[in-house]
């Protein structure tokens, strides 16, 4: 994916573009949701890139930014599966202890984001239909089975979730440096991968 691409689909959605040349790590993370979103394969792509010193840095993984099949078929809220909702949701991410486990990773504690409620139990991803708004914990992680994993499987009740685990301590990694420079706040910008030729969602 071409840096250049990226920013210029932000600009014409009328999201912000992070700069800086005084410190490092002033993060842009971006996520890109297939046009034909494909249930339980990691078919979608996260983007880190910042700006230091006029050079551009970027690192790009692949992951989902849906729901797997077991969550599709037995969502964890009655009112149905959460799909988040293609935006920009500035700050509403830290980094705080996730799952059962509570290792690190970017979770959904600093504000409120908007998600689809897919409530028909069928093995496609509806976005469309009644929103939502508040805390869901729409959180950033890895996944837990091989770094070989083809399936999403249950690793995903909504969550923006990482192929490969070491390519999520890669990303964690950049995100540490960055909170060491601008604080533990992160902002999260989810589009569609039309957006990257039209630039109109």
């Amino acid at each position: 994916m071409r840096l250049e691409t990226l920013i210029k689909a932000m600009i014409k959605k009328g999201y912000e573009v992070f700069e800086s040349d005084s410190k490092p790590f002033n993060l842009n993370i971006v996520g890109v949701r297939d046009s034909s979103p494909k249930t339980n394969f990691f078919n979608d792509s996260l983007s880190v890139f910042w700006k230091y010193e006029g050079q551009w840095n970027m690192l790009t993984f692949q992951a989902t930014t849906l729901a797997g099949l077991k969550y599709l078929k037995t969502p964890m809220n009655p009112k149905g599966c959460a799909i988040l909702v293609p935006n920009q949701y500035k700050g509403v991410w830290k980094l705080d202890g996730h799952g059962k486990t509570k290792y690190t990773a970017l979770c959904q504690r600093n504000g409120e984001v908007e998600v689809w409620r897919d409530d028909n139990r069928n093995t496609t991803p509806d976005c469309v239909g009644p929103k939502d708004k508040g805390f869901y914990g729409i959180n950033i992680h890895r996944q837990w089975g091989s770094d070989e994993r083809e399936y999403t499987g249950g690793v995903s009740a909504g969550c923006q979730v990482f192929q490969s685990s070491r390519h999520f301590y890669q990303f964690m990694d950049t995100c540490n440096k960055a909170a060491d420079k601008w604080g533990n706040s992160f902002t999260y910008t989810l589009i569609m991968e039309g957006d990257l030729q039209s630039g109109i969602c």
